[in-house]
């Protein structure tokens, strides 16, 4: 049985530790596996989560903004299926919580690169947690706020309650900007049910794929609702290092399309935080689905097409690529 896993992230003071006290207090009979990425020599939010005998807690203190902490997390990793294949715990899910100035690519990337990891853990989502007060001066002053919500799955909007409505607006569209293909959850006095962030499969190839235009805003579980909003703005207004692509075009040549993903890849990798694509194949019934983070993707056919029209969308969270340039030669795939 695979370890699902959860990686928490978020810029400092967004709220990760609050989401996760309350993820325990619903989590009664759950076993959960929290693993805390420091920084500094001493852990501080491990003091502030509430033990129960069913969490098992372990801190990463080596620093967190460089490739270094993917040495020490494989450990920790290994460490905690050492203690399961003991019968020491054993843990029905697994949370990694980020430190606030962590890069989420090397954590990201221990889950593909290590042989023991990819077969025995399963990573299941990327969740982002952005503060509403604080986020606009963070992207203008920090990189890595950006990256963290570009490689998102979900954004947890926190503190929405504390500012009115024309910059939760503006946060709104600068998030879509960046990351256009993640859903965007509000926290309700920064509190949110675990079906919302856990369990989501988002990284599973499926044929979900939309372009996010709008905010949940959750009371409860049984009480979820769907703002839109329409951005008043055009997409990449904003100054940010990331930005969403979106490539559109009709049924696909599968070998055009296919040369076009591998020089992509080989060429922008590198600067693709995240990507995935819904593609209609010509004489093809079923729809592609590709998903990828930096130069690890996967491919596979999913559903057949309905009634609805078969076209194919493909999104990419990357840094300055020549989205112009490449969106004629995703064109020029067509059948």
């Amino acid at each position: 049985m695979l370890l699902d896993v959860t990686i928490l992230t978020g810029f400092l003071g967004s709220g990760k530790t609050t989401l996760i006290n309350y993820l325990l207090e619903q989590s009664k009979n759950e076993r959960i596996a929290i693993i805390e990425n420091e920084f500094g020599a001493v852990g501080v939010d491990g003091a502030l989560l509430k033990s129960s005998p069913d969490v098992e807690i372990v801190e990463l203190s080596n620093g967190c903004v460089c490739c270094s902490i993917r040495g020490e997390l494989t450990e920790a990793l290994k460490g905690i299926l050492d203690k399961m294949d003991q019968g020491l715990f054993q843990a029905d899910r697994l949370i990694l919580e980020t430190t606030g100035l962590a890069d989420p690519a090397p954590i990201i990337q221990t889950f593909f690169v290590d042989e023991t990891i990819r077969e025995r853990i399963r990573l299941d989502a990327v969740i982002t947690l952005v503060d509403a007060i604080h986020c606009l001066k963070q992207l203008d002053e920090h990189r890595v706020c950006a990256s963290q919500i570009g490689f998102a799955d979900r954004i947890i909007l926190t503190k929405a309650d504390c500012v009115d409505e024309a910059q939760k607006q503006s946060v709104l569209e600068r998030l879509a900007s960046i990351n256009s293909k993640a859903e965007i959850f509000e926290a309700y006095r920064g509190v949110l049910p675990k079906e919302v962030w856990i369990g989501i499969g988002a990284f599973e190839l499926s044929d979900a794929l939309k372009i996010n235009q709008g905010v949940y805003e959750v009371k409860d579980a049984q009480n979820i609702r769907f703002k839109s909003f329409s951005a008043s703005k055009p997409t990449r207004s904003f100054n940010d290092d990331i930005e969403s692509y979106v490539f559109r075009a009709e049924k696909l040549d599968l070998t055009r399309i296919g040369a076009f993903m591998e020089a992509l890849i080989e060429e922008w990798g590198n600067d693709m935080l995240r990507y995935k694509g819904v593609l209609a194949i010509q004489d093809e019934p079923k729809r592609l689905i590709v998903q990828g983070v930096h130069k690890v993707v996967g491919f596979d056919y999913g559903s057949e097409w309905g009634e609805e029209e078969a076209t194919s969308l493909l999104v990419v969270i990357g840094r300055k690529i020549p989205y112009e340039r490449l969106a004629e030669k995703f064109q020029a795939c067509g059948a």
